[in-house]
């Protein structure tokens, strides 16, 4: 009897096991999204390093950013500033860590010679789109170059004074005529400037290819950095139903811009913690 009853202790804890396993794997995939990491989130680290701890945070895809230390086997380099033989050596890096770059921030510039130089990059490394905020006299000539290298500008909104895409409406501006545009939206930084983040999406529904999920702790404060996902402003729920209403197919880069010691690894475990049960809660 004993047996029997372990017996069926045993098949039961499989059984729950692997409906566990499959329920998690169906809430992933069903929403067709991508969980990423910006690796700015470890922008005190070297590029070697930001890829150890993006292994570790529990994900596959990465955005990187154009001016992060290239590592001391290229004598700490800016990204932005390495030969083509130098980029080569990023993108066997990348490549070897297992990890998939999908994207890069880019600091842009006044001029084509400044773009060109960013969509080199992003060449070389074969990444689907470059996110960053174009001035707008720039934006005809970023767009036409964007068609020529066929790698997709995402535009980016930080907060009202640091940014000319604070606003949604002033994104759909920016994305009107160019055919080579689309959005990385940054849920975080729309309270900033006194915006709800879901109804920011709302507005931008059919452009928005990536997001950057993160937090803060209140409206109309510019002085800001982010807070732990889950304890702030940002209705997380309602942004996950909004993308589910849009369709939304793209890449949801985590990212951390407060810098905790002795470094931020615990807080992105945390924000990709926070993702997957909210967005598994989400689809019941």
């Amino acid at each position: 009897m004993k047996s029997l009853i372990s017996l069926m202790a045993t098949v039961l804890l499989v059984f729950s096991t692997t409906f566990a396993i499959a329920q998690n794997k169906t809430t992933k995939e069903t929403v067709g999204w991508k969980l990423g990491l910006a690796l700015y989130s470890y922008n005190a680290s070297s590029l070697p390093e930001e890829l150890a701890f993006a292994k570790k945070s529990g994900v596959k895809s990465i955005e990187g950013f154009s001016f992060g230390k290239a590592g001391t086997e290229l004598k700490d380099s800016i990204i932005m500033t390495l030969s083509p033989a130098g980029l080569l050596k990023i993108k066997a890096l990348i490549k070897k860590s297992g990890l998939h770059m999908e994207s890069m921030y880019v600091t842009g510039g006044n001029t084509i010679a400044q773009w060109k130089r960013d969509f080199e990059i992003a060449k070389a490394l074969e990444l689907k789109f470059v996110t960053g905020e174009p001035d707008r006299s720039m934006l005809n000539s970023v767009d036409s170059l964007a068609g020529v290298y066929g790698i997709k500008l995402a535009l980016h909104n930080h907060w009202k004074g640091a940014s000319q895409y604070w606003h949604p409406d002033s994104t759909l501006a920016a994305l009107k005529g160019h055919s080579n545009f689309g959005v990385c939206a940054d849920v975080r930084h729309y309270p900033k400037s006194g915006i709800v983040p879901e109804a920011a999406l709302k507005k931008l529904a059919g452009h928005i290819m990536a997001l950057h999920l993160a937090d803060i702790a209140e409206f109309n404060n510019t002085q800001l950095r982010d807070a732990p996902v889950g304890t702030g402003v940002v209705n997380f729920p309602k942004i996950f139903e909004e993308l589910k209403k849009q369709n939304f197919h793209g890449t949801i880069n985590v990212e951390r811009d407060q810098q905790d010691l002795p470094n931020n690894l615990i807080s992105v475990q945390q924000i990709v913690s926070y993702y997957l049960k909210t967005l598994e809660l989400s689809q019941h």
